[in-house]
C-alpha cells in the first residue's frame, strides 16, 4: 500500500503543475445561461477619408445589409466628448489639439462639455417615440457641445430638409458645421450616422480610447523609425490589398471592398502584420514592443466601452464600426465575455465563407 500510495503521490505531483497552470475558458463560462444573449457584429472599415474618389451612394448596398441586421446600438472609432475633456484638462499629457474644439458649440448654447453630457443624458432619458423638430435641433446642438458630433449628424439626418434650419440651440455656425459634416468621407458620418437615421436611433457611441497608448517616449522620430522598419517586410502583402481595395472603389462596388476587407484570411494578414514583425524587431529601446502594448491596451479599452453601452441592455444587438486593423482583436475578446455572441460579418454582408450560424451562438443570425 505504501509503494502504491508513493507512485500515486509521484503521478499527482508531476500533474500539478498542468492543473495549476491550465487556462481558464472564459468563453464556456456562460453555456448555461438564462436570459437574452447579446449579439455584437464588427464591421472592419477602410477609413473612407483615405479614399476620395467614390459616390457615396455606393454605400447603399452596404447599408441595406446592415440595416437587415436591425443593431439597436451602433458604436464608432471615434473619441467620446468625455475623454476629450479629460484630455483637454491634462493637455501636457495629451497636447493641445487631441479633439476638435467645442467653443462655438458652447457659445451657442452656453454650455461647456460636461455640462453638455449632463444635458443630453437628461434629454435621451425623456426622449419621445416621435420627436419635434424643435426637440431634434436642441438635441443636435447639446451634442455639438458635448463633443459628439457623429450623433449631432444623426439627429440632423433625422430632420425634414424645411426643418435643417437655425433654431433651439443651432446657430448659423452650427449650421454651417452639420452641412460640411454632409460631405466628409468618414465612415463615422458616411455609415453609422447615415444608418443610425435610417433605423431611427437618437444616436451613435464613440468607443475609442488613446489613455493606454499616449506613449510618453522623448523620442518619437526614433520611435516611428522603428517601427516603420520593424513593419517594413509587409510591403508586398499590403501593396496587393491595397490595389485590391483600390479596384473595388474605383469601380464603385463597396459592397465588395467590405467583404474582401471582412474576409478572415485578410484580416489574419492584418492582425499578423501589426504583431508578429514587430514582436520580433531589436531595438535597444524595445520600441516595437512598447507599440505592442499600447495597441492592444487600446483595443482593450475600446472592447470594454462597447460592452459598457449595453451593459444593462442585455439582448441587445450592437454594429460596431472599427477599423479593419482592430476587428481580430475586438472578435478575440468580445467572443470571451459572458453572454455575448459574436456575429459573422461574412454572413451578414453575404461574402464568400459565409454560414447560415455561428457556431458559438445559441440562435441563427439574421
Amino acid at each position: 500500500m505504501n509503494r502504491r500510495y508513493s507512485r500515486l503521490c509521484g503521478c499527482l505531483a508531476t500533474l500539478l503543475p498542468a492543473v495549476t497552470y491550465a487556462a481558464v475558458d472564459l468563453a464556456a463560462l456562460d453555456k448555461d445561461m438564462v436570459g437574452p444573449r447579446t449579439e455584437i457584429l464588427v464591421l472592419g472599415s477602410v477609413h473612407l477619408s483615405e479614399h476620395e474618389a467614390f459616390d457615396p451612394k455606393a454605400l447603399d448596398p452596404l447599408l441595406d445589409r446592415l440595416a437587415a441586421f436591425k443593431p439597436g446600438y451602433i458604436t464608432i472609432e471615434a473619441i467620446s466628448g468625455e475623454q476629450c475633456d479629460l484630455a483637454k484638462r491634462h493637455s501636457a499629457i495629451y497636447g493641445d489639439d487631441y479633439c476638435a474644439s467645442t467653443e462655438t458649440a458652447k457659445a451657442a448654447t452656453g454650455l461647456d462639455v460636461p455640462a453638455a453630457i449632463v444635458q443630453v443624458n437628461k434629454t435621451l432619458a425623456s426622449w419621445p417615440a416621435s420627436p419635434t423638430p424643435a426637440q431634434r435641433r436642441q438635441l443636435s446642438a447639446l451634442f455639438l457641445a458635448a463633443g459628439e458630433r457623429a450623433s449631432a449628424y444623426v439627429q440632423w439626418l433625422q430632420l425634414p430638409v424645411a426643418e435643417r434650419r437655425v433654431g433651439d440651440g443651432l446657430d448659423g455656425t452650427l449650421i454651417e458645421l452639420l452641412r460640411q459634416i454632409e460631405t466628409r468621407r468618414n465612415e463615422s458620418y458616411q455609415i453609422a450616422a447615415v444608418l443610425a437615421a435610417r433605423l431611427g436611433l437618437p444616436r451613435v457611441y464613440a468607443v475609442d480610447d488613446h489613455t493606454g497608448d499616449n506613449h510618453q517616449i522623448a523620442d518619437r522620430k526614433a520611435f516611428s523609425a522603428a517601427l516603420q522598419q520593424a513593419w517594413s517586410g509587409y510591403g508586398p502583402t499590403f501593396d496587393a490589398m491595397t490595389e485590391r481595395e483600390a479596384a473595388f472603389i474605383a469601380t464603385n462596388d463597396l459592397l465588395s471592398l467590405y467583404r474582401s476587407v471582412n474576409d478572415p484570411a485578410a484580416l489574419q494578414v492584418l492582425a499578423e502584420s501589426n504583431v508578429r514583425p514587430t514582436l520580433a524587431a531589436v531595438s535597444p529601446q524595445h520600441y516595437p514592443q512598447i507599440w505592442v502594448q499600447g495597441w492592444e491596451i487600446r483595443n482593450l479599452r475600446m472592447v470594454a466601452n462597447i460592452l459598457e453601452v449595453v451593459r444593462d441592455h442585455p439582448g441587445s444587438r450592437v454594429l460596431s464600426i472599427v477599423g479593419a486593423s482592430h476587428k481580430p482583436w475586438f472578435d478575440g475578446w468580445l467572443g470571451q465575455a459572458s453572454g455575448v455572441d459574436v456575429v459573422d460579418t461574412q454572413t451578414v454582408l453575404g461574402g464568400e465563407g459565409a454560414t447560415t450560424t455561428r457556431p458559438d451562438a445559441q440562435h441563427p443570425t439574421p
